[in-house]
């Protein structure tokens, strides 16, 4: 990984925005970062150099992952640590000091802040990491392929082991169990089997009910080296309708309107209507409940977020999930998602796994 660049590409943001310090404290920051990947990591970050403050659970680890900062073993939490470096290096003027304020509770800042002089001063910083991260070079892409080859593996598990009568938990366990025999470090969230009325749960986590005639909605992703995958399929347990047929369809199409409007330059808010469009022509624009998808990385949930209401716009290297669904409360839902990077022509979907309706 180029933790080099990265740190440089900060250094220099920080020049731009007037930083002295910047707080890293979110750890998948800190992992952007430096590699390191403990627990408990704190990265003070200045234009002239960075280090991470960590306890000595972590010499070891620290001494095998970290790239391209200092490390300092300390007897006290890193956050106070950091506090009390930072406050020896105080100067006659102010010294501006960024904190990632999405990820820092109150009580953390208040500490900081009464352990700084008074010439520090504490400034959220406008999520500098987050913005570098969404950028995907070829080696994280490479990592990301990875994990989605290995998750959309996992369904084929789901398959063999969804029956009429089955629990949803005992799916996702045996799902979940291929997974770490296949490499997986875990899983990217709380594994989704959600049939029969429950497939109107967007978020409708595997339970203990068993598993109904009807829709059955999988969302499921693992951890490989570091990196998340994320994909959904609904299959059909039994003989779908007519009209569940074409309810599928009608998802199915709004899934490719909005892959469809992914390319670079192209507003998040473009896709995320090319995709709203296509349910409303089908009369279902009111049971779309969520946005069209977000990006994939680190973390199973980040920057940026494919929603009508949000600024970015798509650039070469970025790696977002397209996940339109319909929900009828009481009744059924679809979802259907791939991730997809997005390309100087366009983009490539990622997940392999076919989207016709399956019946079980």
């Amino acid at each position: 990984m180029d933790h080099k660049g990265r740190l440089q590409r900060l250094q220099q943001a920080l020049r731009q925005q007037r930083f002295d310090t910047l707080l890293v404290t979110h750890p998948a920051n800190v992992s952007y970062l430096c590699g390191f990947t403990g627990s408990a990591g704190v990265m003070a970050l200045s234009p002239k150099g960075a280090t991470l403050f960590t306890d000595g659970r972590y010499i070891a680890q620290a001494k095998e992952q970290v790239q391209g900062a200092r490390v300092v073993i300390a007897p006290k939490p890193p956050l106070a640590a950091a506090a009390v470096r930072l406050a020896k290096s105080r100067g006659r003027r102010t010294h501006v000091v960024g904190i990632e304020a999405e990820h820092m509770s109150v009580a953390s800042r208040t500490r900081l802040s009464a352990a700084l002089p008074k010439s520090f001063r504490l400034k959220p910083a406008p999520a500098l990491v987050e913005q570098s991260r969404m950028i995907k070079d070829g080696e994280e892409i490479d990592l990301i392929r990875g994990a989605v080859r290995l998750g959309a593996g996992l369904f084929d598990t789901i398959l063999e082991n969804i029956r009429l009568g089955t629990r949803e938990s005992d799916v996702a366990a045996e799902m979940e169990h291929a997974a770490r025999r296949a490499g997986a470090e875990g899983m990217s969230f709380p594994t989704i089997i959600a049939a029969g009325q429950r497939s109107a749960l967007p978020h409708g986590r595997a339970s203990t009910e068993p598993i109904p005639e009807g829709f059955v909605v999988c969302d499921f992703g693992v951890i490989l080296r570091g990196y998340c995958s994320d994909m959904t399929r609904t299959l059909y347990v039994g003989r779908p309708t007519a009209e569940a047929r074409l309810f599928y369809q009608a998802v199915w199409e709004a899934q490719q309107a909005g892959i469809e409007a992914v390319r670079p330059g192209a507003p998040v808010g473009q896709v995320d209507r090319a995709a709203r469009n296509a349910l409303k022509k089908a009369g279902l624009a009111r049971y779309f409940t969520h946005s069209t998808g977000h990006g994939v990385g680190l973390e199973i949930h980040e920057a940026p977020r494919i929603a009508a209401a949000q600024r970015e716009v798509l650039s070469p290297g970025m790696v977002i999930t397209i996940e339109p669904g319909a929900y009828v409360p009481g009744r059924w839902g679809v979802r259907i998602e791939d991730m997809v990077v997005v390309t100087d022509s366009g983009c490539e979907i990622l997940t392999p796994t076919t989207k016709e309706l399956i019946t079980i």
